[in-house]
């Protein structure tokens, strides 16, 4: 922070940047004695990195040797350890070691966790499971956050300068300071379904203005976009049905009969236990037996045969019209000779008729 006192200093000259962080040196450690106590610090990390970690372990100790810092990797347990020494000069270098072996137990790789020993660098591991209960909805909004092809998270380490992983419940987060606390806010409001989207735009046009020096003194709300959440219905609007006009009454309306009421109308209360579980067996057995028949008429419905469509051959109706024909002509025959007979018996007398009779009577 810029002093405000009014006496004159020599060396709080305007070319130098305030903001600069110093390599710390042995000569600035000013006691030159070794640490009082020794700190450790011990992560697990879980059994899919364990030959990565085994190939990799003896670059990690070479880069923590150079700040006088010990490291050991314990297979047996799963756990990465590193410690401070007599030689220890740089008391937050223990801090970055520590966050080395957290990045390496989440799956940074080792070139890019290594940066986390300089002194502009800082990194952040955020959990992410707790802000969804439901499974399918925490992976939908995990992917989001990755984009199509990881084309989200490579926009906002652009814009960021910062670099970012997400591997399972997590999301590793290494850069400068400002970076992260944007990045933090970016993540939070994606899995509380905010799309990385709007931020993405903002973060844009914040790095645009940043460019011009006459707006460096005013606010930029004006310049950023404003969005609006929109609440969509999704469920169907229910449908108005037509209230009847209640006519008023003093009067309450009349009370509901108890079921002890209702049992002595019945007859049942002036039962024995033993009849009633006569009356409740027969009950059942009669819904029973009504079950048992809708499900054998449901059955038969399957061994009803559907009706088919008939197709009539041409040739057979051909042949049944040909008989049709015959009947026909053969029926005209016989009328023929039917009105022969009736000529004849126009003829006869009725004293023929009557000869015959006693004939048969003789016989």
């Amino acid at each position: 922070m810029v002093s405000t006192h009014k006496k004159e200093k020599p060396w709080d000259t305007p070319d130098i940047d305030k903001w600069k962080i110093d390599e710390f040196k042995p000569e600035d450690n000013v006691s030159g004695s070794s640490f009082l106590e020794e700190s450790s610090f011990v992560t697990l990390f879980p059994k899919y990195r364990e030959e990565y970690l085994k190939s990799v372990w003896t670059d990690v100790v070479k880069a923590l040797n150079k700040h006088h810092i010990d490291a050991t990797l314990n297979l047996v347990d799963g756990s990465m350890t590193v410690k401070t020494t007599r030689k220890t000069f740089d008391p937050v270098q223990i801090l970055n070691a520590r966050d080395l072996v957290k990045l390496l137990a989440r799956s940074v790789p080792f070139p890019q966790a290594v940066k986390i020993l300089q002194d502009d660098i800082a990194c952040e591991v955020i959990k992410i499971d707790g802000y969804t209960r439901n499974k399918e909805r925490f992976v939908k909004r995990r992917q989001r956050l990755i984009g199509p092809s990881g084309n989200t998270l490579k926009a906002l380490e652009l814009l960021t300068d910062c670099y970012i992983l997400v591997q399972g419940n997590t999301v590793s987060i290494m850069g400068p300071h400002q970076g992260l606390k944007t990045l933090r806010r970016v993540i939070e409001d994606c899995m509380k379904n905010i799309h990385p989207i709007y931020h993405i735009k903002e973060l844009m046009i914040k790095k645009e203005l940043a460019k011009k020096p006459e707006l460096a003194n005013e606010r930029w709300d004006r310049f950023l976009p404003q969005f609006k959440k929109k609440s969509v219905n999704r469920k169907k609007p229910k449908q108005n049905k037509e209230k009847k006009e209640k006519v008023y009454t003093p009067f309450p309306p009349q009370q509901l009969p108890r079921k002890v009421d209702l049992q002595i109308e019945s007859g049942e209360f002036f039962l024995s236990n033993k009849e009633k579980k006569v009356k409740e067996l027969q009950e059942k057995k009669k819904k029973q037996d009504e079950m048992k028949q809708v499900k054998q008429e449901e059955k038969a419905k399957d061994y009803i045969a559907p009706e088919e469509d008939t197709r009539e051959n041409p040739l057979m109706k051909k042949e049944k019209k040909d008989k049709k024909d015959k009947k026909r002509k053969h029926a005209g025959d016989d009328d023929d000779d039917d009105d022969d007979d009736d000529s004849v018996n126009i003829e006869t007398p009725k004293k023929e008729k009557k000869h015959k009779k006693e004939k048969k009577e003789k016989k």
